[in-house]
């Protein structure tokens, strides 16, 4: 019959403290403990899985019940040491603590406890993952642990310390095991594969290290696995990433160089390859988060040992994981972690996780170039600096943004009484309280949700078209509302600015003084105050660069309008001098909603607007804003 086959990992378990890989502390403690006869009654042996724990508590034990011993060099052929390498020691007694953890099974240890050895020196109880017994069952040992006969031996194994009981702990000399280091490992497999006849090349062997994160038991059970796939062919690291379900190096590059590029299009093509090989969704993202975190190490380790160290990887896939991170910034790596660690969560839980997938690789490809805070910080700065140099423009491709007023609404202006037939001596008569309250809550709402607004040039080239006649001769239309606009812009307040640009017309701007005339005494009166007047005497000393300047706020009057104005003309035309009142009230309507227009026109653009504006579609404040303008929504 022929022999059984002996894996890998048990054939080469480690015989002696000197063929411990990894934990030369401990066998240094363990060793100087042996020689100067300093046996502890307990020892708590802590690490990671695959690590040596029980590897070494199996040591301690041939050491010490060696017919040679105790010793650190076991003979290897003792009845105890044949026993213990076979695994059918007397005298060695393993318990696993998953399966043994109730009291009653502590109960049991503590009746054989009195037993002497058979063939050995000491009795030697190793109990594996410890923490997995009760808290019953731990006081139920607590005293013998602390004080057991003089020929017994505790040694605990545990993966997960902290739910050890402190009072377990404080009795026991406790030794944590680190992880093995990937070039440890690789150099052990290479020894190995030498004994097998086992053909593999190096990258193949990091490949195994980096997957075992730490664990020599692991590597060796890969190692096992992989050495029957061809024996004529060497082994590949390629063939290990398939063989584990992950993707290569070369595809998460590519991968990645593709999603920095916003190239999504390739993105997806690469990604449906990867897919229809097997690989499964969770696991191309889990590989994509590894993938970003050695890139973002790599990126902030200038030491390329250290970035060797930490990321586990081999010399050439760190010089070009080095030249990727040159084109992208620590914030968006983090970024992309953050996003690829959202999308493992969604794929965890949906049924179509390839859809989730797709979905994670589009936005990655999409907005991975908008994360860089280092880009937006330097668009900021520019702006900034732009507009305290007063040197801002706007680029013809994208126009302003300008806060308008429409005009009052004509239901908001209640005729006279009497019914004078006399256009020219009639003023229109406006609820004030209603228009002041309106305009007021108006101009509050938008000095909160306008950030930027800028002064329209269009608008203010039609506002200076409106200038009447009785204008100084000294001063032509465009000087004055050439001086105009540059007051405006030194505003610092954009209610003021917005309120003065709207409501207001210029009449005369010298540097001895300047006069401003409003449609409505509300406007004049508001104007007056010191929340409107203070900014615009600030802004016109700014810009006529005088200390002192008189600022005269006034109503405009009707005969200030020029004769050749049309709508005049056409009012007095088409609106003939009657007797009756309701003819009159008409008339007068009309004269104030067209004086309205004359000083404030309209430009084609809001008139197109109007037009085509759905009420359906507004916001209760814009319904508002028209039901008091004459239902006129200018944008």
């Amino acid at each position: 019959m022929a022999e059984r086959y002996l894996p890998l990992y048990r054939k080469y378990r480690p015989q002696t403290f000197k063929d411990l890989i990894g934990q030369e502390n401990i066998v240094k403690a363990l060793s100087n403990a042996i020689n100067l006869n300093k046996i502890s009654h307990a020892y708590l042996l802590c690490g990671p899985r695959g690590t040596g724990k029980t590897t070494t508590a199996r040591i301690i034990a041939k050491s010490l019940n060696c017919a040679q011993g105790p010793t650190l060099e076991p003979c290897g052929k003792c009845p105890s040491c044949l026993d213990i390498a076979n695994s059918t020691p007397i005298d060695v007694i393993e318990i696993d603590a998953a399966s043994n953890r109730k009291v009653e099974d502590a109960r049991n240890i503590l009746e054989k406890i009195q037993f002497v050895p058979v063939n050995g020196r000491f009795k030697i109880y190793i109990i594996d993952e410890v923490h997995m017994l009760t808290t019953e069952a731990f006081n139920t040992l607590l005293k013998t642990l602390e004080e057991p006969p003089e020929n017994v031996i505790f040694i605990l194994a545990t993966t997960e310390p902290h739910k050890v009981l402190d009072t377990i702990i404080s009795r026991c000399q406790r030794f944590d095991f680190r992880r093995i280091t990937t070039d440890d490992i690789v150099s052990r497999l290479k020894y190995i594969c030498e004994q097998e006849k086992i053909k593999i090349t190096e990258d193949a062997l990091f490949t195994i290290a980096r997957s075992s994160q730490g664990g020599m038991r692991d590597s060796l059970a890969l190692l096992d696995q992989i050495s029957v796939l061809d024996a004529d062919k060497e082994i590949t690291s390629d063939d290990v990433n398939e063989m584990l379900g992950r993707l290569s190096f070369d595809v998460l590059f590519e991968l990645t160089n593709n999603i920095l590029a916003s190239n999504t299009q390739e993105a997806l093509n690469i990604l449906d390859k990867v897919y229809n090989k097997g690989n499964e969704p969770f696991q191309i993202v889990s590989n994509l988060i590894q993938y970003f975190r050695n890139l973002l190490i790599v990126k902030n380790c200038s030491d390329r040992k250290i970035a060797a160290e930490l990321t586990q990887l081999a010399e050439s896939h760190i010089l070009n994981l080095k030249e990727q991170g040159e084109n992208i910034q620590p914030e968006q790596m983090l970024y992309v972690i953050e996003r690829l660690s959202f999308y493992s969560k969604e794929i965890k839980e949906t049924t179509n996780r390839y859809l989730w997938l797709e979905l994670c690789i589009i936005e990655l490809s999409s907005n991975v170039k908008y994360s860089s805070y280092s880009a937006l910080l330097e668009r900021i700065e520019k702006l900034e600096a732009q507009v305290s140099s007063d040197s801002y423009s706007v680029s013809a491709d994208r126009p302003l943004t300008v806060f308008k007023i429409p005009e009052l609404k004509k239901e908001n202006i209640p005729p006279k009484q009497d019914s004078e037939p006399s256009i020219a001596k009639q003023e229109p008569q406006v609820n004030t309280n209603l228009i002041e309250n309106n305009n007021k809550e108006q101009l509050n709402n938008n000095s909160e949700n306008v950030e930027n607004v800028e002064i329209d040039n269009s608008s203010m080239n039609a506002l200076s078209n409106s200038i009447s006649s009785s204008q100084s001769d000294n001063n032509s239309d465009t000087d004055i509302m050439s001086a105009w606009q540059g007051i405006l812009q030194n505003i610092d307040s954009i209610p003021s600015r917005m309120f003065f640009y709207n409501l207001s017309r210029p009449v005369s701007l010298t540097k001895d003084g300047i006069e401003i005339a409003f449609l409505k005494d509300i406007f004049v009166k508001q104007a007056k105050e010191e929340s409107k007047n203070a900014p615009l005497k600030k802004a016109a000393l700014k810009y006529f660069g005088v200390d002192d300047i008189n600022i005269h706020i006034k109503l405009v009057n009707t005969n200030e309008i020029s004769s050749t104005k049309p709508s005049l003309d056409k009012l007095e035309k088409k609106a003939p001098v009657q007797n009756s009142a309701p003819q009159s009230t008409e008339i007068e309507d009309e004269n104030a909603i067209l004086l309205e227009n004359e000083l404030h026109p309209i430009s084609d653009t809001a008139k197109k607007n109007e037009a085509n504006v759905n009420i359906d579609n507004l916001s209760d404040q814009s319904k508002m804003v028209m039901e008091l303008f004459n239902g006129k929504y200018i944008e």
